[in-house]
């Protein structure tokens, strides 16, 4: 019995070890289209962790897995038989109680390892900080890889979709249904119209890691994405394939300062490393003494090209500042 998995080992074991990581997966139990079981999620957090948890003992770290929560919060699917929901306060209320009872033990350092999209749980990570001695970490296992899923999957979905199909056809494919002609037995997804047009236009969660904000990618797309021509999946299709066109100086990675430079110096930066980019395609923007935004014109076959609008809001500064950022 592996000594990280608590759900599998015995008191005799774990009096012996002396672990100083615990990982909480957070599960549900909601249905997942026709075709994947109720507990898909449980599975994936009992999956996930089962594979971090190993690799990291591995390693030599003190981890346990801890046996995954069954239940999260659905109160917008309760409508659909056996959508069993837990409150966002009750699960808060079940991860504090179980936070302090591992603190007891000594564990200050806990993972929340989450599998579904209903548990919002930054706002308890907000509540308890400073509350607990605890140092509490949450990760959305399946957003990891946003910056390559378009490279994986067509679809830009994480719930019955592509890739959770695809992990139950290679972990679980007893328990994927099937018609009679070996056809998945899944419906066509379609999303249900709102009389938000933002949500009918499923984009939010497939473009958070070009943009920082949903309320940034609902702007880009009211004010430029609908007088483009394409529908809202081919227009963000473009605005990634141009993002990765462009290379960002690799002294504006990761910085760790602000930095103080001119705006000539930055153009100079990003014309370096970009092939066919000249001074008359791109401009600085600042707001006040901060670098707002740095513009770069393309064509429609993301071309660098001259542009006259860009250049006309260029900052006049001297200098500007740049926060420390995250560049890739």
């Amino acid at each position: 019995m592996p000594p990280w998995k608590l759900a599998e080992t015995t008191y005799g074991a774990v009096q012996n070890e002396h672990y100083e990581v615990a990982v909480l997966p957070l599960g549900a139990t909601e249905p997942h289209n026709l075709h994947l079981p109720y507990g898909m999620d449980t599975l994936e957090g009992d999956f996930v962790g089962g594979v971090l948890c190993q690799a990291a003992w591995d390693r030599g770290a003190k981890v346990v897995l801890l046996p995954t929560i069954p239940y999260g919060t659905q109160t917008n699917q309760m409508k659909f038989p056996f959508a069993l929901n837990l409150n966002p306060s009750t699960l808060g209320a079940v991860i504090t109680d179980l936070v302090e009872s591992l603190v007891r033990q000594g564990i200050l350092k806990i993972v929340l390892l989450n599998s579904h999209g209903g548990n919002d749980l930054k706002w308890l990570l907000r509540e308890l900080y400073g509350r607990t001695p605890a140092q509490l970490f949450l990760c959305n296992w399946y957003q990891v890889f946003s910056d390559v899923y378009q490279e994986i999957f067509q679809e830009p979905d994480d719930h019955a979709g592509e890739m959770e199909t695809s992990l139950a056809l290679a972990y679980w494919p007893d328990l994927v249904g099937r018609r009679v002609d070996g056809t998945l037995a899944a419906d066509e997804g379609r999303m249900a119209s709102t009389r938000f047009e933002a949500v009918n236009r499923g984009i939010v969660n497939a473009n958070l890691d070009l943009m920082p904000s949903p309320r940034l990618i609902f702007h880009e797309w009211d004010k430029h994405g609908t007088c483009s021509g394409l529908s809202a999946r081919a227009y963000f299709e473009t605005t990634r394939k141009a993002r990765a066109a462009v290379k960002i100086p690799p002294e504006y990675h990761e910085l760790s300062a602000v930095k103080t430079l001119a705006p000539a110096e930055i153009e100079e930066a990003f014309i370096k490393v970009n092939p066919g980019l000249s001074a008359s395609a791109i401009a600085v923007v600042c707001a006040r003494k901060r670098l707002s935004e740095v513009r770069i014109c393309m064509s429609k076959d993301l071309q660098f090209r001259a542009c006259e609008e860009t250049d006309r809001r260029a900052c006049r500064r001297d200098e500007v500042v740049m926060p420390p950022m995250r560049g890739t």
